[in-house]
């Protein structure tokens, strides 16, 4: 009887270590997919569709063009694991029984306990949410004038936040649309916690774009039309009123692992692993967003798109390796440098190339770097997909 190894989530996580693992299996293992959305979804290329819905072709892949015939996929989302049956429950269909599990569902928006926030304010976690950030943007520029201007706010200055200010902006200048867009970090500069050579470049690309931002106080509270910023006993919060709300300002668990009896950590409910990626139980693994994963020295691997990519690899053949006995093999994230967007812009930071290593400028933008944006995109694509479908999305990447 064959080895049965579950994969739950479609994310880049997921879709990486399905990959591998039907690369290094063979027949002596059978694969189970599970996830909710039946494609994967390019996430770190999903704010394109804020500007251009009809950009969701280029960025969603069908899980049909991902995975081999011999994979069982399943459309479901699962809502618990029983551990010590070895069993995934899902919404509509029977128990599904697993010999090994690898957990890749990603994560939530946290959301703090602010109040108000989570029910006035969009996330961008999924091609839902870009459709609807668009669609509410549209309606509020259509109901704008001059001299009352659409008023559309993001808290949260991370990766997410900066490159959704960025497609905001380029709608606004496409639609000639009267519009005033801030972005809110309560930390005292945006991209928090990065070289600050990297934070001044894509300060004054946001700046130039005509982004408002505002840093050094939190967001306190939100209600229908007002967002509450900073306050205290002795002092009344600053009142920015606005149109639209977007929040990207962090992460957490998903409600759907929250009572999966492996350990996880008290403040996020995301999973802790090893470098191996293996939970607390032996026969259930963790990998992307869902994990936090041990990289030594009380750190650990960043909640990125690259790290799931690096990380899936050797998930799926940990995978296979624990279905054989065989010694697991450790993960270390390798940073290969960031590359975010702003809007039709991009800045690079301490880019690795292959043979050459480490660009000798560690900051730069223009031609060079919207290329590399465009290619770090096409190379996912075609590694998960095709050269074909990587080539046809290229110029909206």
């Amino acid at each position: 009887m064959s080895t049965r190894a579950v994969i739950v989530g479609s994310g880049y996580a997921g879709t990486g270590a399905v990959k591998k693992l039907e690369e290094v299996a063979g027949n002596s293992i059978d694969i189970t997919w599970i996830s909710e959305h039946e494609y994967h979804l390019v996430l770190h290329e999903v704010h394109r569709c804020i500007r251009d819905p009809s950009i969701e072709s280029d960025v969603v892949i069908p899980v049909d063009e991902v995975k081999q015939p011999e994979t069982e996929f399943i459309h479901d989302r699962v809502t618990n694991v029983d551990i010590d049956n070895q069993i995934v429950e899902t919404d509509t269909q029977s128990d599904i029984a697993y010999d090994y599990l690898l957990l890749a569902v990603g994560s939530e928006t946290a959301f703090y306990g602010i109040d108000g926030l989570q029910g006035h304010a969009h996330q961008l976690k999924g091609l839902d949410d870009a459709q609807e950030i668009h669609s509410d943007v549209k309606s509020a520029a259509e109901s704008a004038t001059q001299q009352n201007p659409a008023k559309i706010v993001i808290g949260g200055a991370g990766l997410s936040g900066i490159q959704t200010a960025g497609e905001i902006a380029e709608y606004r200048d496409a639609k000639r649309a009267p519009m005033e867009i801030t972005l809110v970090e309560g930390l005292d500069e945006i991209f928090p916690g990065n070289d600050t050579e990297l934070q001044t470049a894509l300060r004054e690309r946001l700046e130039e774009k005509g982004v408002n931002i505002m840093t050094g106080e939190f967001i306190s509270g939100v209600d229908e039309d007002v967002i509450y910023i900073g306050g205290s006993e002795d002092q009344d919060p600053t009142q920015l009123a606005y149109d639209t709300l977007v929040w990207t300002g962090g992460i957490t668990g998903q409600k759907e692992i929250s009572n999966v009896d492996v350990s996880k950590d008290d403040r996020s409910a995301r999973v802790e692993t090893g470098a191996d990626f293996q939970t607390s139980n032996p026969h259930v693994f963790a990998v992307g967003d869902t994990a936090l994963i041990d990289q030594g020295e009380d750190q650990v691997a960043p909640p990125t798109a690259q790290a799931a990519w690096q990380a899936a690899e050797v998930a799926g053949e940990n995978i296979a390796r624990a279905a054989t006995d065989r010694p697991l093999k450790t993960w270390y994230h390798d940073d290969k440098g960031t590359v975010i967007s702003v809007g039709d812009e991009a800045v690079a930071h301490d880019v690795k190339f292959p043979v050459l290593g480490s660009f000798p400028v560690t900051v730069f933008g223009g031609p060079m770097a919207r290329t590399l944006k465009k290619a770090i995109a096409a190379r996912w694509i075609a590694d998960v997909a095709s050269t074909q479908r990587a080539m046809r999305a290229w110029s909206n990447m």
